[in-house]
C-alpha cells in the first residue's frame, strides 16, 4: 500500500459516524441514548449512543478487512498487518446531551507501528488527518481539513491549557497546572481538545495524573501532533504504544513544543513544586 495516502478506512468510518450519531440522535431521546446497555473493554460502561456509533463503524472495517482496536468492542483480528485503533465516538456524553463536542478519531497500525491517523469533529465534519511519511492530509475526510499548526508556546506561564475534569486522586496536580495557566478549559473530549492544539486553537492538553487515558484517546495524537510541530507524552514517562490490552492507562500530554510538554509533566507530577520547598 501507498503508505504517504491516507487509508480509505477513514473517510468511510468518518462518512458512518457522523450518519449514525444523526440518526440516532433525531430518533431518540436523551434518556435513551445515554442508557447503559453493557460493559466495554476497556471496563468502563457502553452507552446506547456508544454502541450504534461503533457497530456502524465496524461494519466498515470488515468492508475494508482491517484488524480493529475499538473502546467497547476491544480487539477484533482479521488476519491483516492492519489494524485500526479507534475511538468511534469520543465525548459520549456531550453527544448523548445535544453538546456538540464529540469526535471519531482512529490510528492506523501496521505491525504495531502507527503511520496514519484522523480526528473528525462530529457535529461540523472539521477533520485532522495526516500520514507518517506524507505529512498533514488536506481534505481527508467528511470535509475540507482546517491548517494544522500549533502556537508554538513553550512555557506554561500564559498558556490556554485545556484539562480532564478534577478527581479525588490528583486535585493537587490539577491546580498546579491551572494556577500557572493564563486560560482552563474542559470540553469532555480528549481528541477534540488534542486536535485544537494541533491546529494552534490551544497551547496543550493534559490528563493532570489521573491515568484516565486508554490508548484510543491518544493514538491519533500520537501521529498527529508531531506533524504539526507538537508533542505528544505521559506524565509518567511511560511509552504511549500500540497494546490490544485495553486495561492500560496513561496521564496524556498534548502540547504545542517538546519544553511544554515535559513542563507540564513535571508541573502535574509535582517536580517543580518539590525543588521550590527545598
Amino acid at each position: 500500500m501507498d503508505r504517504t495516502a491516507l487509508h480509505p478506512v477513514f473517510a468511510d468510518c468518518a462518512v458512518a459516524a457522523i450518519d449514525s450519531l444523526r440518526t440516532a440522535s433525531s430518533t431518540s431521546d436523551r434518556d435513551t441514548l445515554e442508557t447503559i446497555v453493557g460493559m466495554g473493554a476497556d471496563g468502563t460502561p457502553t452507552m446506547h449512543i456508544d454502541a450504534v456509533v461503533e457497530a456502524a463503524i465496524l461494519d466498515v472495517a470488515r468492508h475494508h478487512r482491517v484488524n480493529v482496536l475499538s473502546e467497547e468492542a476491544g480487539f477484533i483480528d482479521a488476519g491483516s498487518a492492519l489494524t485500526l485503533v479507534v475511538d468511534p465516538l469520543d465525548g459520549s456524553a456531550n453527544a448523548a446531551a445535544g453538546v456538540p463536542l464529540s469526535c471519531f478519531s482512529a490510528a492506523l497500525a501496521m505491525d504495531g507501528e502507527f503511520f496514519q491517523a484522523s480526528t473528525v469533529w462530529l457535529e461540523t465534519g472539521r477533520t485532522w488527518s495526516g500520514t507518517t511519511e506524507g505529512g498533514i492530509v488536506e481534505g481527508a475526510a467528511a470535509t475540507a481539513a482546517v491548517v494544522t499548526r500549533t502556537t508554538g508556546r513553550s512555557s506554561l506561564d500564559g498558556a490556554a491549557v485545556s484539562l480532564l475534569r478534577p478527581h479525588h486522586r490528583n486535585r493537587d496536580a490539577w491546580w498546579r497546572v491551572a494556577d500557572r495557566a493564563a486560560r482552563i478549559r474542559i470540553l469532555s473530549s480528549s481528541t477534540l481538545e488534542a486536535a485544537l492544539v494541533m491546529q494552534g486553537s490551544t497551547d496543550a492538553f493534559l490528563d493532570p495524573a489521573s491515568d484516565t487515558h486508554r490508548l484510543v484517546d491518544l493514538a491519533a495524537a500520537l501521529v498527529l501532533l508531531p506533524l504539526a510541530g507538537g508533542c505528544v507524552l505521559d506524565v509518567f514517562e511511560r511509552p504511549i504504544v500500540f497494546d490490544v490490552d485495553q486495561t492500560r492507562r496513561w496521564s496524556g500530554v498534548v502540547a504545542a513544543t517538546v519544553p511544554l510538554a515535559h513542563e507540564l509533566a513535571a508541573v502535574a507530577r509535582g517536580d517543580f513544586c518539590c525543588m521550590n520547598d527545598r
